[in-house]
């Protein structure tokens, strides 16, 4: 961490009532005493799409480069950044099946916001217990029922 970094832990979660169907994305964050929740979703989409959006608008909320340690319980979200968004980024946003990624437009705002700061990226377990996944669990939720309202 830089002197100019200051440390955030993030917890970010989507949900989909439905999938494709109603969705939602919610993100908690704290860093020193400060706290922060986030949350919002959208009329037609699907789970993936939404715990992307989560990490996404976690991150662009930050107003200043920051070392974060971000947890998620999306295996999609772990390995797309931790294992393929590489190989992505060098076949020109193609699988290794040759074939378009999915949720391009996403990926690709996750990897401009990932490089404005230094991430650590943790895998929790989805409804385990773990407070700060059930928070952004709810806050994802909330999402969805903006979206209904």
């Amino acid at each position: 961490m830089t002197e100019a970094q200051t440390a955030v832990e993030m917890w970010s979660d989507g949900a989909c009532k439905g999938n494709p169907g109603i969705g939602g994305w919610g993100v908690w964050m704290r860093s020193g005493q400060h706290e922060r929740e986030l949350c919002g979703g959208a009329e037609l989409t699907t789970n993936n799409q939404m715990e992307l959006q989560a990490v996404i608008e976690g991150l662009q909320a930050l107003t200043r480069p920051c070392e974060v340690t971000l947890h998620v319980d999306s295996s999609y979200v772990m390995n797309g950044m931790k294992t393929w968004i590489a190989g992505w980024k060098r076949n020109g946003w193609k699988t290794s099946a040759k074939q378009p990624v999915k949720n391009v437009e996403l990926w690709q705002a996750l990897d401009v916001e990932v490089s404005r700061h230094t991430v650590h990226w943790v895998w929790v377990k989805g409804h385990s217990g773990d407070p700060g996944n059930e928070r952004a669990d709810e806050l994802a939720n909330r999402g969805v029922d903006l979206v209904r309202a």
